[in-house]
């Protein structure tokens, strides 16, 4: 990419894409585009294809898509499926029709079998069933890299899927229905806190209810109490985590210095598995994860793990020779940024509005 190439990051409020637009205003592209959801929806085929034609980018991140966590996908099946098909197919045909230099596709390693082997290898794809509680919304990521592969070998286009891990940073979800097991961990376990010491005033405003009695009644249905937190499943299931920051960098890197005759070998037959797996490498258990932040905080309570609710898939390890011989390998530690990501969710002042 050029200092001066026009950018264009969809879904620049969400986790993924405000640190990937934050990454590259810090490395100094300033010719940038964004737009909201209400000012673009790109499940609209229309908008879309108005949009690329007036805009013209020359690189795409594409990192808009509807994410949530074990529950959100399970009951909204239908949305999670029809939405993010709906985004990408639009996003990456209008790329190719309006000649983008380069596309950068963003997907999730929940795309790999519910028993892969560990930790997991992007050939591992597609090679037994899927988790089933996110198995619609790993399809539609499948389908966002088969497509990419597929415009690249019938026309010639210059399109990279990234596919990473749990990612955790600023500008997180943390709504107790929908947020994923570590920002959710932090939320449930701080509200515990400031009940302990009696911080009513400050329970209400974190929660935006008129009450304490309320609130109480909110917490309870996440089991949140004065002296302790449910957490659900087992504890024993792991979980790989990546400081959002480091992925937006290694998206960026990847941008900056690969192409897509990078992503296989050059003797292939069948080109297929080339999306690149972004992560540590590194994991720890749910239960490790909970007393970890309960440490990190300063909750005295105890941690409930509810055995009736879903563990979801035992381990989810990446393999990330492939990004490490690509030249790219994390900076952060698990630890490190628990504490940089508690911090900026108690500082209201580093939020910004989703």
């Amino acid at each position: 990419m050029d200092i001066n190439s026009k950018i264009y990051v969809a879904g620049h409020r969400g986790l993924v894409g405000s640190a990937i637009l934050d990454n590259l205003h810090q490395k100094g592209y300033k010719n940038t585009i964004t737009r909201t959801f209400k000012e673009l929806d790109l499940t609209n085929q229309l908008a879309t294809q108005e949009f690329f034609k007036t805009q013209k980018p020359d690189y795409v991140f594409l990192a808009a898509a509807k994410v949530g966590g074990i529950v959100a996908n399970n009951v909204y099946r239908a949305d999670f499926i029809h939405q993010n098909l709906m985004i990408q197919n639009n996003v990456i045909h209008q790329s190719y029709l309006n000649g983008v230099k380069k596309l950068m596709f963003l997907g999730s390693t929940c795309i790999y079998p519910k028993n892969c082997p560990q930790p997991m290898r992007e050939d591992y794809l597609l090679s037994d069933p899927l988790e089933y509680t996110n198995e619609p919304y790993a399809i539609a990521k499948i389908a966002g890299i088969k497509m990419c592969e597929s415009y690249n070998l019938q026309y010639g286009t210059n399109f990279i899927s990234v596919m990473p891990t749990n990612l955790y940073g600023p500008n997180d979800n943390f709504d107790l229905e929908t947020s994923h097991v570590l920002p959710a961990l932090i939320r449930k376990i701080h509200l515990a806190k400031l009940l302990s010491e009696s911080k009513f005033d400050a329970v209400v405003q974190d929660l935006n209810v008129a009450n304490i009695e309320e609130a109480t009644t909110a917490l309870n249905r996440f089991g949140v109490s004065t002296e302790s937190v449910e957490v659900w499943g087992t504890g024993a299931p792991r979980r790989e985590f990546l400081w959002s920051e480091d992925m937006a960098d290694a998206c960026v890197f990847i941008m900056e210095n690969r192409d897509f005759s990078d992503t296989y070998p050059g003797s292939a037959k069948e080109i297929r598995n080339t999306h690149i797996n972004i992560g540590t490498g590194i994991d720890v258990s749910i239960k490790e994860l909970a007393e970890t932040i309960k440490q990190t905080i300063g909750f005295k309570g105890e941690l409930v793990f509810n055995s009736d609710k879903p563990d979801g898939t035992l381990r989810k390890l990446t393999d990330v020779s492939k990004l490490h011989s690509l030249g790219w390998k994390h900076q952060v530690g698990l630890q490190q940024g628990i504490i940089e990501i508690i911090d900026w969710y108690l500082n209201p002042s580093n939020r910004i509005k989703r």
